[in-house]
């Protein structure tokens, strides 16, 4: 099973990043599992994410205290508790300009510029997308049209277009 916790703040997109990847698993006949934890529900709280996916039926509906990836959509949101939450091989998918600040923290990470990205093509700094653009270029999870093909289920025709061209931009910019 691969489990994927997604740190970020409420009306960011932690948990649609989260339910995309689900989404994307059900087109390739996988099973998922997808869901949400806060506290105060309000714009800006704290949100965590949760993703598991497998190619057996999902029994444990727990959060997850030791994923495989700890995607962090807001690099202030990073503490020690990001690290520990990860297994011992786990990767940190971070946005940020600067992945030099997180090397010596965690053996195993990746840092991305979503909030760049987002800019340059939504005019929003909104990175879900584009981090699970970079998930798949670093984990091949599901591919990219499954989860092409969940934005264009899942969002709404508006953002579809923006959103897609976010996602493979994001996926072509990690190198792995």
């Amino acid at each position: 099973m691969c489990e994927i916790i997604w740190h970020g703040r409420g009306g960011g997109g932690a948990f649609t990043a989260a339910r995309l990847l689900g989404v994307a698993a059900n087109f390739e006949n996988k099973y998922a599992l997808a869901f949400p934890t806060f506290g105060p529900e309000r714009r800006g709280a704290l949100v965590l994410g949760f993703t598991k996916l497998d190619e057996n039926k999902i029994l444990d509906r727990s959060e997850i205290t030791a994923a495989d990836f700890a995607i962090v959509l807001d690099e202030t949101l990073f503490s020690n508790d990001v690290i520990k939450s990860l297994k011992p091989n786990g990767i940190l998918l971070i946005n940020t300009k600067d992945i030099s600040k997180y090397v010596s923290t965690c053996k195993n990470v990746i840092g991305l510029d979503a909030t760049s990205l987002a800019l340059k093509i939504l005019k929003k700094p909104i990175v879900n997308t584009a981090l699970l653009g970079a998930f798949l270029a670093i984990s091949k999870e599901v591919s990219l049209k499954a989860l092409e093909n969940a934005i264009k289920k899942d969002m709404k025709a508006s953002l579809v277009e923006k959103n897609i061209e976010l996602l493979k931009a994001s996926y072509e910019s990690v190198n792995v």
